[in-house]
């Protein structure tokens, strides 16, 4: 249960990276710097307020807002420029976020409480899980339910298929892909600050908090395939039970076993689990 909920957790962040990495083709390596500043967004209002579940809806809105202020003055100007602009782009962007959190909160580690209605334990089957936990694997399956019945049932589900298997076909086809790609951008930054809201609890919250989070929301989505929500949902629970079990049983070698399973599945599917080739 605690690697499903993990699982859950790398999904929120892994569903908005891998449909912006398959849509649009830009590798974004700020995607975890979206993450962190959600969980200092919750922090800051939680200490304001009082309130988790306004936290809640703060910052994945703060977070989109600023994602799509980014994909419009930054990152359209880089899709005909190749993925090394993009990375030394975004990688920037981590390393300026890291040290705007750094001057506007200090290197101290800090923490939320989770809400006082999950603050308990859960007794099932003769084991004790945490009420938090259970509550972040809820999410993730809710979550993940709307994206996958969006994706496969609705209009902007379609759009979004139709842009990751030929982008040029359906701009012919009279999709505006310019704004599609803002919104995408958008809806991603936002599930990214999700993510950090409801990690806030777990985890601590310091600068450069985003990056083992990051690595391994890329490992999800490269084993998950480029642009798919069914790739993102097994990709994540695989490696969130991968990760806890290994850190339990053997935590001196935890990512390589990680790092090991992903290149095990790309060998026999070098598209990940449910790409196209």
């Amino acid at each position: 249960m605690n690697g499903l909920a993990f699982g859950g957790l790398v999904f929120l962040l892994a569903a908005g990276l891998s449909i912006i990495f398959g849509l649009m083709d830009v590798l974004n390596l700020a995607h975890g710097s979206f993450y962190m500043i959600g969980a200092y967004t919750a922090y800051s209002v939680v200490l304001a307020t009082h309130s988790f579940w306004l936290a809640l809806l703060i910052a994945p809105l703060l977070l989109a807002l600023v994602g799509g202020l980014l994909e419009l003055v930054f990152f359209r100007r880089l899709y005909r420029h190749g993925h090394l602009a993009q990375v030394l782009l975004t990688f920037g962007f981590t390393l300026v976020f890291v040290d705007l959190i750094r001057s506007g909160y200090g290197p101290t580690t800090r923490s939320i409480a989770p809400p006082p209605s999950l603050g308990g334990a859960v007794h099932f089957l003769g084991a004790t899980f945490s009420s938090y936990s259970l509550f972040v694997l809820g999410v993730a399956v809710v979550v993940g339910a709307l994206l996958l019945a969006a994706w496969r049932r609705l209009r902007v589900g379609a759009v979004l298929r139709a842009g990751v298997a030929d982008k040029e076909m359906a701009g012919l086809l009279g999709i505006d892909l310019a704004r599609v790609f803002t919104l995408t951008f958008a809806f991603g930054a936002g599930l990214a600050g999700l993510a950090g809201v409801i990690a806030a609890p777990e985890f601590a919250i310091f600068p450069a908090m985003d990056a083992s989070v990051l690595i391994l929301a890329l490992v999800v989505v490269v084993l998950g395939g480029l642009g798919s929500i069914e790739g993102a949902i097994v990709g994540a629970a695989v490696i969130g039970l991968g990760y806890v079990i290994g850190t339990t049983l053997f935590p001196q070698v935890a990512l390589v076993l990680i790092f090991g399973l992903m290149a095990a599945v790309l060998v026999v599917r070098p598209t990940g689990l449910f790409g196209r080739r």
